[in-house]
């Protein structure tokens, strides 16, 4: 059931981003110091900005949301996990000092990685579910292709740096909104902090912040001259990265008057993915509505049916129709109505019979199915009685014409009797 809700889940968001392609790459310059940037409206998927959003960077421990999300899926968050001495060995970079055979819960080990972004975390995690750092790395690699992150390669699950191990800001688009579809990933990466229990080899409880000063931070930044707080109003969390080779990274996702934004940084520097997101998240927010161009169950037309209980078939939207739009673009969205090329009963309540497209300038924005509202029997028509009850007045006109032809018959006998009478 969980893979079907998943490939469900993957056929709507790509079929609807093989549509939601339009951008403004070139609309605005917001002087991003990103190399690898995009903005995406994350109900729509529609490229809201971008810069090399296919191009592969080094993810550092964006990495880490995968990471996770196979924990979630494949774990059980009461698991105790044991900590062998290859994780310690290989531990380099941000840790929570785990330490040779200590047992600590699953979900422990996951707000570390997702909230202190740990290293050893990562490591524990990929031998608990795998038994294998390799085993799981290759259960990344699958899970990428699956979400249609075709640009992406993993070799670690915790980001330190290969040559091989790479992504794109598209990719981890991907990633990343089929993670907050999990309400468990959604609450991980919103926390500011967690306290680690004691645990077999740790008396005192580990208190761990967060690597995200969008969810903390107090100091100022310097945004074009202008000195704001680095907490952005609307922050809902995601994940950090950095490493030297990658530069600092950062996703975030940001709602704000119902509107819910995800946006990636790759290669800019410790400051500058705060002040790209900044802008980048100002820009979606304050030029782009939520727009509906249709509603559930609006009218849309009736159809002439043959042969059926009646004689047309009333027609509506089957859902909302809405699509993130500039103030200047709503006007010039048009509406193309496409119904199948033949439609005979029976036909049932809520049967698809066409679509309604939605286009931007030429480009397709949103695409949603025509159904019917009612239930349409089929009548035979194969019969002669059925043909002369349908086509009454032909019937009439049939009867009316065989009286006259009997009654002209009739006096023309006549007249000729008389005639032989009286001759």
């Amino acid at each position: 059931m969980k893979r079907f809700c998943t490939n469900c889940f993957l056929f709507l968001m790509i079929f609807s981003m093989l549509f939601n392609s339009i951008s403004f790459a070139g609309d605005n310059n917001l002087n991003l110091k990103g190399e690898g940037v995009l903005l995406m409206d994350y109900d729509s998927n529609r490229i809201l900005y971008e810069k090399n959003s296919t191009k592969r960077f080094y993810p550092a421990s964006t990495t880490k949301v995968m990471t996770a999300i196979l924990a979630i899926e494949l774990g059980n968050m009461d698991d105790m996990v044991k900590i062998d001495e290859e994780v310690v060995k290989l531990t380099d970079g941000s840790h929570i000092a785990l330490d040779y055979n200590e047992e600590i819960r699953l979900e422990d080990l996951l707000n570390a990685l997702l909230i202190a972004s740990a290293n050893d975390a990562a490591l524990a995690i990929a031998k608990h579910i795998s038994g294998s750092i390799e085993g799981f790395v290759e259960l990344m690699n699958a899970k990428a292709k699956e979400l249609g992150a075709v640009n992406t390669n993993f070799v670690n699950p915790n980001g330190l740096h290969d040559d091989n191990h790479y992504t794109t800001a598209y990719d981890l688009y991907l990633i990343s909104k089929y993670a907050m579809e999990n309400k468990s990933f959604r609450t991980y990466v919103s926390k500011s902090e967690y306290t680690i229990p004691p645990t077999n080899k740790k008396t005192e409880a580990r208190l761990i912040h967060t690597t995200n000063k969008f969810l903390y931070g107090i100091e100022k930044m310097d945004l074009d001259g202008k000195i704001v707080p680095i907490r952005y109003n609307g922050i809902k969390g995601l994940k950090t990265g950095t490493t030297p080779e990658a530069g600092s990274c950062l996703i975030s996702y940001a709602q704000r008057d119902g509107k819910n934004m995800i946006s990636v940084i790759l290669k800019s520097d410790k400051i500058g993915v705060y002040t790209d997101t900044y802008k980048l998240l100002d820009y979606g927010f304050n030029n782009f509505n939520p727009t509906f161009l249709g509603r559930s169950n609006e009218f849309i037309e009736n159809l002439n049916i043959e042969n059926g209980s009646l004689p047309y078939v009333s027609t509506v939207l089957n859902r909302d129709v809405y699509y993130l739009l500039k103030d200047d673009e709503v006007n010039r969205v048009e509406k193309n109505l496409k119904f199948k090329d033949k439609i005979d009963p029976p036909i049932a309540k809520g049967e698809v019979l066409g679509s309604a497209e939605y286009y931007l300038d030429g480009s397709l924005l949103a695409k949603q199915d025509i159904v019917s509202t009612i239930d349409i029997k089929s009548v035979p028509r194969n019969n002669l009685v059925n043909l002369l009850l349908d086509k009454w007045y032909i019937s009439l006109i049939v009867v009316l014409i065989t009286i006259r032809g009997l009654f002209l018959l009739r006096k023309r006998k006549y007249v000729r009797s008389r005639y032989s009478k009286y001759s």
